[in-house]
């Protein structure tokens, strides 16, 4: 969520990467042949072979299989950015399960979405000094005082999507942050526009700058998408998530008259842009398949996949494991409260459409429920 130096030089190597690929393919290397060579053969090439991985149904559990016994008797306290952002939402509906299956306590207060919220709701977490306090979706650095206070009384903090990389944080001070990576999600967001448009795509970019794991995101979609010559960037809207569903719709209706039939793709850094884009575009005629096609680089809500499965307004999502995320949440505070390292455990990427959702309304790797209840039993 806010870029450190490490996963800024990560971001780095990947435009360098890019860089290169579109001067190899300026070059006229590559694989393809036909109409779409003249955009970027070789970048197109690797992105419908990564697509066609990543939109496999093995989805089985490569997460961890050991660990400690439960530690009784805690409590746990979710702060949630804000919960009608569904990712956030979901989470915390695992979190919640997971605790009822460990014996523990939740209760999810809610940051409302604007900074003077989430202050307060972090605020109030640490006054109620719980075992173990979640980051949920929200950057940890404006709430440096709060933050600084649970460190002081002890209070473990585990993140979710509160920086841009998975795993512990010194600074701002997590026990471990859990999210896929984001550099990947980017790429293979990115690499579904370009595979599914042959190379020739207009793109609209749909972020929100407010959240630097966000616009960490938003910038390495951009970059891939550059990769390819024949992908245009149309327009970046930076609307924040508690605006969406009051802004989303007149600027897609601004978009459509500025850009027309140009507009063939939409990338978006979470799915519920598309749930307000759905109304504009129906009242334009636009038919629910598409163009635009519309993918969400996460978080892989139900309404997504009701809109994927029913083809209106969205094809597909880069969907986060929703309610396995919530039972790691669980699973990485047990590991600290019995004074173990965390797991390390980082879901892969993976791309739902219609032709491989099976009609489910999330996605999460098969198994976890059982690794973990028998990770917890000892």
């Amino acid at each position: 969520m806010y870029p450190h130096r490490k996963s800024a030089l990560a971001a780095a190597a990947l435009f360098a990467a890019a860089a290169a690929a579109v001067a190899g393919c300026g070059a006229g290397t590559g694989g393809t042949t036909g109409p779409s060579a003249a955009g970027c053969p070789a970048v197109l090439e690797q992105a419908r072979a990564d697509v066609r991985k990543a939109e496999s149904t093995d989805s089985a559990w490569t997460g961890p299989t050991t660990g400690p016994a439960a530690v009784p008797g805690k409590n746990i306290v979710y702060v949630a950015q804000t919960m009608t952002n569904p990712g956030v939402a979901g989470v915390a509906q695992g979190l919640q399960q997971a605790a009822k299956t460990i014996g523990w306590q939740v209760r999810v207060i809610d940051g409302e979405g604007s900074p003077a919220g989430i202050q307060a709701a972090l605020s109030q977490a640490v006054t109620l000094k719980p075992s173990g306090i979640v980051i949920g979706g929200f950057d940890p650095r404006p709430t440096s005082r709060q933050v600084a206070r649970a460190e002081a009384a002890g209070i473990p903090l585990v993140g979710w999507h509160a920086v841009d990389s998975p795993g512990p944080s010194t600074n701002p001070p997590l026990f471990t942050n859990i999210t896929t990576k984001v550099q990947d999600v980017a790429r293979i967001s990115a690499d579904w526009v370009i595979a599914r448009s042959d190379g020739r795509a207009g793109v609209v970019l749909f972020t929100d700058d407010s959240i630097p794991f966000a616009r960490t995101k938003a910038d390495l979609i951009k970059q891939r998408l550059a990769a390819c010559p024949g992908v245009e960037l149309l327009a970046y809207e930076n609307i924040p998530i508690p605006d969406a569903s009051r802004r989303t719709p007149q600027e897609v209706s601004s978009l459509l008259s500025r850009f027309g039939s140009k507009w063939t793709h939409s990338v978006a850094i979470n799915d519920l842009y598309f749930a307000d884009a759905a109304p504009a575009l129906r009242a334009a005629g636009k038919p629910g398949g598409g163009p635009p096609a519309n993918i969400g680089a996460g978080d892989g809500d139900p309404s997504a996949f009701q809109r994927i499965n029913s083809r209106q307004y969205q094809a597909a999502t880069v969907p986060e494991p929703l309610t396995q995320q919530g039972w790691q949440i669980v699973d990485e505070f047990n590991r600290a409260f019995a004074g173990r390292p965390a797991s390390g455990y980082v879901a892969p990427v993976h791309v739902v459409t219609a032709d491989n959702s099976g009609g489910a309304t999330s996605w999460d790797p098969r198994g976890y429920e059982q690794a973990y209840e028998k990770i917890w039993r000892g």
